[in-house]
């Protein structure tokens, strides 16, 4: 199962498509995992027009996307427990603590988080932390990121794709 890991988009109502590097990348995913700070709906339907989409709100998010997608998220997909938040609330300084502590209990074998738009991939224990980056806003980043995730046989492998023209 090859799924899309997106984060960060911050979209603007008036956006009416994503970069096509990513719409590029994504395509032949069978699901798109978001972790937040869509700010705009419109990100969801353009999302759901290459896969369906799951997720979270970030803190830049408001009441109907909150209402949507809740905070935190732990599902389950082709073996793989793999659990969802934004990373703007939890234990710790950083976001991939505040990430981490979010699962404490739950101990998914993925944790997919945002809101630092900094491109992240480190085991902890037996949860692998991703932080895809961001498709539009790359702040201090060289380059703009998302991730892709293969699960196979209960394994998963996860990666980051980079590119530098948002348009």
């Amino acid at each position: 199962m090859r799924i899309g890991l997106v984060s960060d988009t911050h979209l603007s109502g008036a956006a009416s498509k994503l970069p096509d590097e990513l719409v590029r990348g994504l395509q032949g995913v069978e699901l798109i995992l978001h972790a937040g700070d869509w700010t705009h709906v419109r990100a969801v339907s353009l999302l759901e027009r290459i896969a369906p989409v799951e997720g979270v709100a970030g803190n830049n998010d408001g009441p109907e996307l909150v209402r949507r997608f809740g905070r935190k998220r732990l599902l389950e997909l082709a073996g793989c427990r793999i659990g969802i938040v934004h990373g703007d609330v939890g234990w710790g300084r950083w976001t991939e603590q505040k990430a981490l502590s979010s699962f404490e209990e739950e101990r998914p074998d993925l944790i997919l988080f945002g809101h630092s738009h900094t491109p992240y991939r480190k085991q902890h224990g037996p949860s692998l932390l991703f932080n895809p980056g961001s498709p539009l806003q790359k702040r201090r980043q060289p380059r703009y990121s998302f991730g892709l995730l293969d699960i196979e046989g209960g394994r998963l492998r996860a990666e980051h794709v980079y590119y530098d023209d948002r348009s």
